[in-house]
């Protein structure tokens, strides 16, 4: 699976994409060795990386984790187009048909586990417009130190001059805007709101982080 293909299944920008698959390389984490191939866009060259199924799997799970059941599912389209059975034999279509009803099943049960997140997902689909920190706050119902810390942690923000402010690769994938002014002491200041997108993504990012936190505690 392509890098661009990565970036267009989560909704992120490719560079930043390409920019964790290099960090990846560095870090020696990809299983395979990092493979660039180039494409043409709007009459230039340019490069993206095709990355085994594993690897592909990891750059999602790193960059937006409740994608990675679409990218299984996306990778399991391809493996069936790719390793087709003879469906003129009859032995070997009952066993294809057996093997894709047990499939069946398995993603039926795996969709009734994850109701409750995709509820909680819900919640933020229809969010119009771009929303300050404390509104984010009251619309996951989490405290604002704690979503403060979180936002810290995962390098999401960072503090400049006291003020929480974006780093630029998620301003670049459109999940923050910056709003400037000029206050009442006529200073002119930024202030960082998330973008409906943006709302959405870090939804997604906080709610896997419950998920893990619970099964900590569970354990």
């Amino acid at each position: 699976m392509s890098s661009r293909e990565l970036a267009e299944l989560i909704g992120t920008s490719h560079g930043e994409v390409k920019r964790l698959i290099g960090s990846l390389e560095t870090a020696q984490r990809l299983t395979q060795p990092l493979r660039a191939v180039n494409y043409q866009h709007q009459g230039e060259t340019r490069q993206e990386y095709l990355l085994n199924k594993r690897d592909s799997l990891m750059v999602i799970a790193r960059l937006s984790p409740t994608f990675t059941s679409v990218a299984l599912d996306r990778w399991h389209e391809r493996e069936l187009l790719h390793d087709l059975p003879d469906f003129t034999n009859p032995a070997v279509a009952a066993r294809a048909w057996a093997q894709e009803y047990e499939r069946r099943q398995a993603l039926e049960k795996r969709l009734d586990l994850l109701a409750p997140k995709a509820d909680f997902f819900d919640r933020y689909v229809q969010v119009d417009g771009a929303m300050g920190f404390r509104q984010v706050c009251k619309l996951l119902k989490v405290k604002e130190a704690d979503f403060r810390q979180f936002l810290l942690e995962r390098q999401i923000m960072y503090r400049l001059a006291g003020i929480l402010t974006p780093h630029q690769q998620h301003l670049d994938a459109g999940r923050f805007e910056l709003h400037m002014g000029t206050g009442a002491n006529r200073h002119a200041f930024s202030q960082a709101r998330f973008t409906a997108k943006g709302v959405k993504w870090v939804a997604g990012l906080w709610a896997a982080r419950r998920d893990r936190q619970q099964k900590s505690a569970a354990a």
